[in-house]
């Protein structure tokens, strides 16, 4: 019981480093843009610490329930922000329990081999939450609706989201002239560099 108490604490914290991993995962209006790095944070939090509390009690089902504590924890966020006036949508959570499930499966299959648990389960942690996750993202209404209409208080002001002005950038002629010259300088570099030889 000590043993699942001492979980509960730890994966509430670990919640926490989880859902704000580079500041920015946990919500709508940077998870899309910043997709490899949600999938790698969050891989490797749910790997590092569920592999830690399987090993730690030796018993598979221990990776599934340190997830749902984590969901739990996180949809309880999600209810604050949606308290406060934000959209539904503006809290993206994560999906840990379908890779925590595999890392358990994992754990027992290979009848509780710690190298195997951290090889194919953690392999399969890495493969499988960016898929649940995308599924996840899918589903979110309009996410860039979100991020421009509810830029996040926390938010310094070089990070609130701007919305693009592509037709002005293109048709500006510091645009063109910066990007022509960045194309042409490397043949340039080159000729020069051959007729000096």
């Amino acid at each position: 019981t000590t043993h699942y108490l001492f979980i509960v604490v730890v994966a509430v914290n670990s919640t926490l480093l989880t859902i704000n991993a580079g500041d920015y995962i946990f919500y709508t209006d940077w998870a899309w843009t910043s997709f490899v790095i949600f999938s790698i944070s969050q891989s490797t939090m749910l790997a590092v610490g569920a592999v830690y509390y399987l090993l730690f009690t030796g018993v598979p089902g221990t990776a599934t329930y340190y997830a749902t504590i984590m969901a739990i924890y996180t949809w309880v966020a999600k209810g604050a922000w949606f308290a406060l006036g934000y959209p539904y949508d503006f809290v993206a959570v994560p999906v840990w329990i379908p890779s925590a499930m595999l890392l358990d499966l994992t754990y027992w299959a290979t009848r509780r081999n710690k190298h195997m648990l951290i090889l194919v389960g953690g392999t399969l942690v890495g493969l499988s939450l960016p898929l649940f996750n995308m599924i996840n993202l899918l589903l979110v209404r309009d996410p860039l609706e979100v991020a421009f209409k509810y830029p996040r208080p926390t938010l310094p002001p070089y990070m609130t989201p701007i919305e693009p002005q592509v037709g002005k950038f293109y048709n500006s002629p510091v645009a063109l002239g910066s990007g022509a010259s960045a194309v042409l300088t490397v043949p340039i570099a080159a000729l020069g560099a051959k007729l000096n030889t």
